[in-house]
């Protein structure tokens, strides 16, 4: 069964269209119009292996905020859709990820029940010309739209480039590994409620 979406968005502050492959290599073709962001959804793409073209029109003359939350609802939902009832999925996964001196853990539950737990700090307002307080709105907006409950905690790191990095990377790895199928699950929903939409 093809584990693949696309979704529309479009408001009067963006313009956000998504398509996504669940079972995909990691091939992405980003284009938000914010740089950073774009490198970031690239690690997501890459890292968990799920294929996304993302293109996404916003009011950055205002500033990046509508874009990047509009872009991880889009994400969000696309992914949901594309897991449709959620059968066969490994469901849980953890992880800690390194990046030189950095180190984040990331959990997810891909449950049917959006819900993040948030603890990473940065250390400046700014990445360059990202806010950093954006990191958290993406995945805020991602955890809702797809239906998963997630965990992200940064256990030490001082470069915040790396600290953003660390956070899209082990979402990226905990995303692969829960939707991944377990061949044990024998097609089966992974809850005894017989449900996780």
């Amino acid at each position: 069964m093809s584990r693949t979406a696309s979704i529309s968005r479009k408001t009067n502050e963006t313009d956000v269209s998504v398509a996504v492959d669940i079972d995909g290599t990691g091939a992405s073709a980003i284009s938000t119009g914010v740089g950073f962001f774009d490198h970031m959804l690239d690690q997501l793409s890459r890292h968990s292996l799920i294929d996304m073209q993302i293109s996404s029109k916003g009011d950055l003359h205002v500033d990046d905020h509508h874009t990047v939350e509009d872009t991880g609802i889009a994400i969000g939902q696309a992914i949901s859709k594309a897991l449709g009832d959620r059968r066969g999925i490994t469901r849980y996964a953890s992880l800690d990820l390194a990046m030189d001196e950095t180190m984040t853990r990331a959990a997810i539950d891909v449950s049917g029940r959006p819900f993040l737990v948030w603890n990473v700090v940065f250390s400046s307002p700014k990445i360059g010309t990202f806010d950093t307080e954006l990191v958290r709105e993406f995945f805020q907006a991602l955890a809702q739209h797809a239906g998963i409950t997630l965990h992200i905690q940064n256990i030490y790191g001082a470069n915040n480039h790396h600290i953003a990095e660390t956070c899209f990377k082990a979402v990226a790895r905990v995303l692969r590994s829960a939707t991944e199928i377990d061949p044990r699950q024998a097609g089966r929903v992974p809850s005894t409620k017989g449900s996780l939409a």
